[in-house]
């Protein structure tokens, strides 16, 4: 049994949450989900990025004071909980959460017990939407590459990190797959940035310019520090960095393994400043940074400061959470940016959903009770004529591959192939033309016995791969099938048609 830790990026809170973010949280989910499954321990937390400025302006917008907006905003995301079904054990609200400041002032003073941390003037071009200084080469036409905007000229004395000291064990350490990244490409682009020499960042900001809003630095009223430092530490906060010392060791220290989900927007800041903080601080790294790439709509990036967006909620209130679970499980790819819209996601629910896996459970339970009484076959009632047992086991085999090495798309492919096997399964032993036989005396019954019993074990076994992906589907599937039992109930279908 392995120690498993997964956590999901921590969104801003200065609009409402997208779709976007909701591949996150279900990406994140169906791991923690599937490790459980597999007899893991383990540990899924989210949450929210609250000492951001960006936040600031919003409330300002809003006419709310700070708090009292990231109050509001925060919880919005942490309610998505219930649409999307999620199981995450934990959450660390950077503003709010009583165990995050004191960890996040324990990393500050190990950097700097480390010497990795200094005060110098700067005059650089900050992007208020990324929270980053960029360098003038980083921005196409003067601006931001994410954003698209101008960044504004900023010149005050901040504090620093010894990012350039790092550089070298950096690249050892995503070179040799010490720290993964996925995808690889993924992991190309990182050691490029850090082949083109690291400079040292600014980890602070004034309060005046921070508008009072943010975790002061340790004997430096004057200063804040900076949102990505602060929001990082979320990853060790939560098990206890700074405040249990025993939960930070079994959750972060002796894990087996630490995985990252997040954007690849933000993949410089997790897979090269987050791995020089802890090192500096002498703390253990992720193992594994995995990187998603971008939902659009009409093939625009989903963003809440772009005024883009599409709500989850709706989605589910309308589709279900079956259909959008399945969706960004289903057809968004490892590479490349997925173009959303509704008709995608039900032709995807439709064609996987309602009409493989759900039609050949349907017509199971059907025959089952028209030609047992929904009694089960026996095992012993078995012939030696060809089975489904080596389709499931192996797709079980090429599921756990597939989310082992992080392939979600994979993994929900073996699923609907095995639901495949099934149907041709029942086309090529047409258990109709095996039922006439046994009722005119032409045949015994365990011809029928044999194929219905082999459906039902697939259809169960459908309903067990499906758990980290569709924990609801699979819930109503399993009870469809009787669980383990020698008896279907009668049942509606689980999966009907959206379009």
């Amino acid at each position: 049994m392995d120690r498993y830790y997964v956590t999901t990026a921590i969104p801003y809170v200065n609009g409402a949450p997208h779709v976007g973010y909701a591949l996150e949280l279900v990406q994140a989910d169906t791991l923690a989900r599937y490790h459980r499954e597999a007899g893991d321990e383990v540990r899924a937390q989210t949450g929210t990025d609250d000492n951001a400025l960006k936040n600031v302006l919003s409330a300002r917008a809003a006419g709310l004071e700070t708090a009292e907006y990231v109050d509001l905003v925060s919880r919005r995301f942490l309610d998505l909980a219930g649409p999307l079904g999620l199981s995450f054990d934990d959450s660390v609200r950077t503003a709010f959460d009583p165990r995050h400041r004191p960890g996040v002032e324990k990393l500050w003073n190990a950097c700097l017990e480390r010497g990795d941390l200094y005060r110098r003037s700067y005059t650089g071009l900050y992007c208020t939407g990324c929270e980053q200084f960029y360098s003038p080469d980083e921005l196409p036409d003067g601006l931001c590459p994410e954003h698209r905007t101008a960044p504004e000229e900023v010149a005050e004395e901040n504090w620093f990190f010894r990012l350039s000291r790092y550089q070298d064990r950096l690249r050892e350490l995503i070179s040799s797959g010490e720290l993964l990244v996925e995808p690889d490409f993924r992991r190309r682009e990182v050691l490029s940035f850090i082949e083109s020499g690291l400079e040292d960042f600014s980890v602070s900001r004034s309060v005046e310019r921070a508008r009072g809003w943010g975790i002061p630095v340790p004997g430096d009223p004057g200063q804040v520090i900076y949102v990505w430092y602060d929001a990082l530490a979320n990853y060790i906060t939560g098990p206890g960095y700074g405040t249990d010392p025993e939960g930070h060791d079994h959750w972060w220290t002796r894990a087996d393994q630490r995985v990252h989900v997040i954007g690849k927007g933000i993949l410089r800041f997790h897979a090269v400043y987050w791995p020089a903080l802890l090192l500096s601080a002498g703390l253990a790294l992720p193992t594994t940074v995995l990187v998603h790439e971008y939902l659009t709509a009409d093939g625009e990036k989903i963003s809440k400061s772009a005024g883009r967006s599409v709500d989850p909620v709706a989605i589910t209130e309308s589709h279900g959470t079956d259909a959008l679970r399945w969706w960004l499980l289903r057809d968004v790819g490892r590479s490349g940016d997925t173009d959303y819209t509704e008709a995608r996601l039900v032709t995807r629910h439709d064609e996987d959903l309602a009409n493989t896996i759900g039609n050949l459970v349907n017509r199971t339970v059907t025959m089952v009770a028209k030609y047992r009484s929904g009694v089960v076959p026996g095992a012993d009632s078995r012939t030696g004529e060809p089975s489904l047992a080596k389709a499931r086991a192996a797709a079980a085999e090429q599921v756990d591959a597939a989310v082992r090495a992080f392939d979600l798309r994979a993994a929900t492919g073996a699923v609907v192939a095995l639901a495949d096997e099934g149907n041709r399964y029942v086309a090529d032993h047409e258990p109709w033309v095996l039922a006439r036989a046994e009722r005119t005396g032409q045949a015994g019954p365990e011809a029928l016995d044999t194929v219905l019993g082999e459906l039902v074990a697939t259809c169960r076994e459908l309903a067990r791969l499906l758990r980290p992906f569709l924990p609801g589907a699979a819930a109503r599937l399993t009870a469809q099938l009787g669980g383990d039992g020698d008896r279907l109930p009668p049942a509606a279908p689980v999966f009907g048609r959206l379009g």
